[in-house]
Order: structure tokens, then sequence, then C-alpha cells
């Protein structure tokens, strides 16, 4: 059985890998390619641990790191799920979580980005009932640069 906590410092280098992985599953081709370049293991193993306070973990009774999603305000940032649990309902559950987090704090919606280019995805949150309201050219800050990935906004309200 899958349980969802908030993450706690230990959880977040198997984060960071996890996330990398994730990361270059779903953006590879479809966001700029120096941008691309710039998101290395390293990268995300340095991003990682000021956002322990933002993520919840969906971990097995082992305790093994089976997905993450970090929210941001209002905006549910980051969801990502370890490949081999793709497609058990582990993405529905810290969505569901992200969503409860977001509205508990006040907000009467929430938003999100996803990679244009990223179908399976977007069929993901259209089927959770977030709206797609255009075009959202979102800025990435990198090593030092500024990358524009190519995004479609979504929004979901209470």
């Amino acid at each position: 059985m899958t349980s969802i906590r908030p993450a706690v410092p230990a959880d977040m280098a198997a984060v960071a890998e996890l996330w990398h992985e994730g990361w270059h599953d779903a953006h590879a081709g479809h966001v700029p390619e120096a941008l691309t370049a710039v998101r290395t293991l390293e990268a995300f193993h340095e991003r990682t641990p000021p956002r322990v306070g933002d993520t919840a973990v969906a971990v097995d009774p082992s305790g093994s790191l089976l997905g993450f999603a970090m929210v941001a305000g209002d905006e549910m940032e980051q969801l990502f799920v370890a490949r081999a649990a793709r497609g058990t309902g582990v993405a529905d559950a810290l969505l569901a979580d992200a969503e409860r987090r977001i509205a508990a704090v006040g907000h009467p919606s929430a938003w999100l980005a996803v990679v244009a280019g990223n179908a399976r995805a977007r069929r993901f949150y259209e089927k959770h009932g977030w709206v797609d309201t255009g075009d959202l050219p979102y800025e990435v800050v990198a090593d030092g640069q500024t990358y524009v990935s190519p995004c479609r906004r979504y929004v979901r309200t209470w």
C-alpha cells in the first residue's frame, strides 16, 4: 500500500534522483536543448534540499520512494512518479494531496505548467479536471541563464 506523507530531509536525495529521471523522460525534445543539457543529476541534487517543506512523497511499505509532488503557493509545481510506479494510481494520490495542500491555505484555485509536447501529462491533468487555459512561455533560470519552455497553463478551481 502506498502512503503519502510530508517529505523529510532524508528523502531529498531520492527525490533528486527521481526528479532527474522523470524530468528527462517528460521534457527531452520538448524544451530548449541547452536547458536539457544543464539539467544534470548534480543540478537536481542542488535544487531539492531547499524544497523539503514544499514536498510530499509517495512511499511503498518498505519506505522506497514512488513519487513526489511540490507546491509553491497556488502552483502545483512538480509531480513526478518513478517509472515502475507509473499507471498504478500513485500520481492520482499525489495530485489529490497537492490539491488539498493548496486549498488548505485558502487558494480558490491552483495552476500548473505542462510542457506543450508532453501529451501524456496533459491527458492526465485533463482527466482530473484541470483546464488548459492557453500558452504559457515558462521562464526557467538554470546555471545563470534564462530559458523559455513552451508550456500550457492548466487551472483547477475548487
